[in-house]
């Protein structure tokens, strides 16, 4: 009875070792998106907004002062790391210029310094689709849509957002 059993124990293993993978072959693990902090994020999303060239043209138009009051308040916010009163002042603002691309690319992020990435992007989004599509406002809006996607774990929709910032350049003036 003994003779019996090896093969079949034999047969039974060699059976449970072809349903295991081969040897060597393993599927690549996801590409890791490092941690990185909600003021990295943004500070990132700044730098890259930044032009190579000095000589761009960027119009700022001129802001209601009230509106100008609330965006200050945000500044100041952000800077005492008051994340949400920064946020409720840029509601504020966006209730009188619901449009206004430069607002709404605060508020963007303000959602970014508070890990609400997906609206940061959404915001981010709106105010392009609101805003010029050149200069140094269209890059900090693909850059925020980048670092949004970057924190939603989201690497390849993040590149083709940063595939976007170039195209927001446009060549400044010769002034001789």
């Amino acid at each position: 009875m003994n003779k019996l059993l090896l093969p079949a124990a034999l047969s039974l293993s060699l059976l449970l070792s072809a349903c295991g993978t081969a040897p060597g072959v393993h599927e690549a693990p996801a590409p890791a998106v490092p941690k990185v902090a909600p003021e990295q994020r943004l500070a990132a999303a700044i730098a890259a907004s930044k032009g190579a060239d000095d000589r761009e043209l960027a119009v700022q138009p001129l802001r209601d002062p009230q509106v100008q009051d609330l965006r200050d308040a945000a500044v100041a916010a952000i800077a005492a790391r008051n994340y949400a009163a920064a946020a409720e002042a840029l509601n504020q603002a966006l209730l009188i210029v619901p449009d206004d691309p430069a607002a709404l690319q605060e508020r963007a992020e303000a959602a970014l310094l508070q890990a609400e990435n997906e609206r940061a992007e959404t915001l981010a989004k709106r105010a392009f689709d609101l805003g010029s599509k050149v200069g140094p406002l269209c890059r900090r809006h693909w850059a925020t849509i980048e670092q949004a996607r970057l924190a939603r774990g989201l690497p390849q929709d993040a590149a083709s957002a940063h595939a976007q910032i170039e195209g927001c350049t446009v060549a400044g003036l010769n002034r001789m």
